[in-house]
């Protein structure tokens, strides 16, 4: 499947890092490693709300407060909803955040693999599905030295590469998610790995990293869109200086045509819920604040737009049968 890959060192070194130098230098304070607590709210005479202040804790267990607060926009997934609004009483008061820390999210692992040798694959981006040993599971594997190029002694910390080097993810996972992570390198390189690609059975890992993260990702389920929360949090004229983002989030007018489970999609809305943020704090102020243009996705292409045509003709005459 189409996948863009960052071609040099990580998300957070490469473009995280470098956004959070360019805010310092504009005079902006970034706090990193810190969690949110509490979000306190105000209510004006004419029942709007806002939000007051903001409690935090440092990775050190030092805790403080951010008061006088312009506006907040919450980026968070369905499980740092749920904690937020948990130590957030205002908010929990507000159907909108309430419901939408009810939401659960499905369990992930990820798993980096060096080897000692390349294997040549027909594709750099590739799909376990409907193996055994997924365990009901769905799963991916990316081959970094593929899709980075370059000098690959970056995927070698420096070192001098000896061979591929995979990056492997499981959704839905469950059911390994109590696997030692020895177990799960065994299963990746003495199973699952071999099955899609039979050179790999002659590889042998030189390194391996493996993170679990229970219930972090967003999970689609039928029935959840109405809970999952709104760009515009609980509304303009309820509460407009807090905002969302996140893939989750409905974006209302702003919808784009990135969709579902994709980090197009959590920089987009990101994107629209500063502008909506500072559209608010410009009338408030009386000020015009710059809106960061937001590129549409490009047009399907011709014989998709055909087959889209063709279908919606045909299920009107055919049932579906196999919708209950």
């Amino acid at each position: 499947f189409d996948v863009r890959w960052i071609r040099n060192g990580t998300v957070a070194d490469s473009l995280i890092a470098p956004l959070a130098s360019k805010l310092e230098e504009d005079g902006l304070k970034v706090m990193g490693g810190c969690r949110v607590g509490e979000i306190s709210l105000d209510t004006a005479a004419d029942g709007e709300m806002s939000a007051r202040s903001l409690k935090y804790s440092k990775m050190n267990g030092e805790t403080g407060e951010i008061t006088d607060i312009d506006g907040i926009v919450l980026a968070l997934g369905c499980k740092g909803m749920e904690n937020v609004v948990r130590a957030s009483p205002d908010l929990a008061r507000l159907p909108v955040f309430s419901k939408a820390a009810s939401q659960k999210g499905i369990d992930v692992i990820s798993a980096r693999l060096w080897l000692d040798r390349t294997v040549p694959t027909r594709t750099p981006a590739n799909v376990f599905s409907r193996y055994d040993a997924l365990r009901g599971a769905g799963g991916t594997f990316f081959m970094l030295d593929q899709l980075q190029g370059g000098d690959s002694r970056d995927l070698w910390g420096g070192e001098e590469p000896q061979g591929s080097v995979l990056a492997c993810d499981f959704y839905n996972a469950g059911a390994l998610l109590t696997l030692p992570e020895e177990e799960l390198v065994r299963i990746l390189t003495e199973e699952l790995l071999p099955s899609a690609v039979p050179e790999f059975k002659d590889a042998k890992v030189v390194d391996s990293w493996v993170g679990k993260y229970a219930g972090v990702v967003s999970w689609f389920s039928p029935g959840s869109f109405g809970s999952r929360p709104p760009l515009e949090g609980a509304g303009n004229d309820v509460l407009p200086n807090v905002k969302c983002a996140g893939d989750w989030v409905r974006m209302g007018d702003r919808e784009h045509g990135a969709k579902g489970l994709c980090q197009e999609r959590a920089y987009v809305s990101g994107m629209e819920a500063a502008n909506s943020l500072m559209g608010r704090i410009g009338r408030t102020e009386g000020k015009a604040y710059k809106v960061h243009p937001v590129l549409p996705v490009r047009d399907d292409e011709a014989q998709f737009k055909l087959g889209v045509a063709v279908n919606n003709q045909v299920m009107k005459f055919l049932p579906r049968f196999w919708v209950r």
